[in-house]
């Protein structure tokens, strides 16, 4: 609500922008409630001309708005069965970013608007200076209306205008979807669990939609949730020729089938609310996209964002206008980082159970290791009883002699003292003598009872008491002694002068 200190609107008038991802926004004045002069009703018209723009829509999350997609319908369709529609020309220049051509009309919007926010002329005194600031403050705003001549009507001020204030650039993650891909986006007005839940009706309702041709079948790519109840769910249509060969229908032939008059009220009556085409952007696009700053913002600050893009080739860069815009951009990182925190949570659960998967399989793989180790050596064992009795009567061969003294020096090394024998007699007698003392140092544990504790920190306590009581009496002894010492001192020379 703005205050009138001009002619008053007979009814609100609403700037029709373009949506980039659900950037746009529609702006409605209400009527004024204060007026200076007579009320008459007025024509109003945009600050830079009431041109109806078409944005479009990445197919993320952040897109919320209604415009023909710039990465569908440029060219000529290519009609399916079923379909045999056309798509309509959409020209690049027709988005939020494009800059027109100023026409007179909004040459004079422009003068109009300075003349508002600097020299209104409305009441002819010093009231006029009031009234700009107002103007200026409503400009700053982004809602209102400047009046500022009595013959000329009121300035519309919309969150578009280059005046104001809130406003800041974010950026969007560009699609990388090829339009072969067919990838359409739904956004359903419902619950996530609803649409899972329906999720076959849902196909068989959209395919009812198509024409419910045989030839064609839908598919469902993916469902995420969205902010305020909201559900997005992409699909695609493959169709199947006579032949047997199949093919996805392409995105952009897809969406302008979704786009007819009969066809999106069918959509809306199963709570679809946003439609669009998920289809990657040609380098030429982007260029141009990028080289036009939206409408209301200053060129200076699109092209710091242009510089401050951390990654150009998967971002670009689009403006927020408004609290809300900055609120839904909020629910949508809330939800983002929902669903990151939901997938991180099911990552830990697995590799929790990975590692517990690798623990009973390590200690799996040692006991079979065990298992091996025993029948090595049971294998061992009957080798060397088959191969006693395929010997047996047989001479000892000389490899065998040779064998036979390997084994008998190794022996001897073993049965050394000083060898390995002896120290490992060593190592177990220091292993007996470590767990004797450690049973000796368990065992003398004392116990004292509660009571004779108390005693004992009561006589303790009284020992305290007179061990203060002896040291400050030696203190005063020592002080008295001081005193002594003192008087002697004086008391000697005068002892002298007398005898002198």
């Amino acid at each position: 609500m703005a205050f009138n200190f001009g002619a008053t609107a007979g009814a609100g008038a609403a700037n029709p922008t373009g949506a980039f991802g659900g950037f746009g926004t529609t702006t409605t004045t209400a009527a004024p409630a204060f007026s200076f002069s007579a009320h008459t009703n007025t024509g109003t018209s945009g600050l830079f001309g009431a041109t109806q723009n078409k944005g479009f829509g990445f197919g993320t999350s952040f897109g919320t708005g209604t415009g023909t997609g710039l990465g569908s319908g440029l060219g000529t369709g290519l009609g399916f069965g079923g379909f045999g529609t056309q798509q309509q020309q959409t020209t690049l220049g027709s988005g939020l970013f494009s800059q027109p051509a100023q026409t007179p009309a909004q040459s004079n919007q422009l003068i109009n608007t300075a003349s508002a926010l600097s020299a209104p002329t409305l009441l002819g005194d010093e009231r006029d200076a009031i009234l700009a600031k107002w103007n200026q403050l409503q400009a700053f705003w982004g809602t209102g209306k400047g009046y500022f001549n009595n013959n000329i009507a009121p300035v519309e001020f919309t969150q578009e205008n280059p005046f104001c204030r809130f406003k800041a650039v974010g950026y969007s993650l560009m699609p990388n979807n090829k339009d072969e891909d067919g990838l359409v986006v739904l956004v359903f007005n419902r619950k996530e669990t609803d649409i899972r839940s329906q999720q076959q009706q849902l196909v068989e309702s959209l395919h009812k939609i198509l024409g419910g041709n045989q030839t064609l079948t839908v598919n469902v790519e993916g469902v995420k949730t969205m902010p305020d109840d909201q559900t997005e769910v992409i699909i695609y249509v493959v169709e199947r020729s006579p032949n047997g060969t199949s093919r996805r229908v392409p995105a952009t032939t897809l969406y302008a089938h979704f786009e007819q008059a009969n066809i999106k009220s069918s959509l809306q009556q199963l709570g679809v609310t946003l439609s669009m085409a998920r289809t990657e952007l040609s380098p030429a696009q982007v260029k141009q996209l990028l080289q036009n700053p939206p409408a209301g913002v200053d060129p200076i600050i699109w092209e710091q964002a242009k510089v401050d893009n951390p990654d150009p080739d998967k971002l670009i860069p689009v403006p927020m206008v408004g609290f809300k815009e900055l609120l839904r951009r909020l629910k949508v990182q809330d939800q983002m980082t929902k669903q990151h925190q939901t997938r991180l949570d099911i990552i830990s659960e697995d590799i929790s159970e990975l590692q517990k998967n690798q623990t009973t399989t390590m200690a799996k793989i040692a006991q079979y290791k065990r298992k091996l180790m025993a029948l090595s050596h049971r294998t061992l064992q009957v080798l060397i009883k088959q191969e006693i009795q395929r010997k047996s009567g047989y001479a000892i061969q000389a490899d065998e002699e040779q064998l036979r003294v390997q084994l008998d020096t190794i022996q001897c090394e073993l049965n050394a003292p000083t060898q390995f024998k002896g120290r490992l007699n060593e190592l177990m007698s220091q292993i007996r003598m470590q767990n004797h003392f450690g049973a000796v140092r368990a065992e003398e544990r004392y116990y004292i009872d509660a009571d004779l504790l108390r005693e004992i920190k009561q006589h303790l306590k009284q020992q305290q008491e007179g061990l203060s009581h002896l040291i400050s009496i030696i203190k005063d002894d020592l002080e008295d002694i001081k005193l002594v010492e003192h008087g002697l001192n004086e008391s000697i020379p005068i002892r002298g002068g007398v005898f002198s």
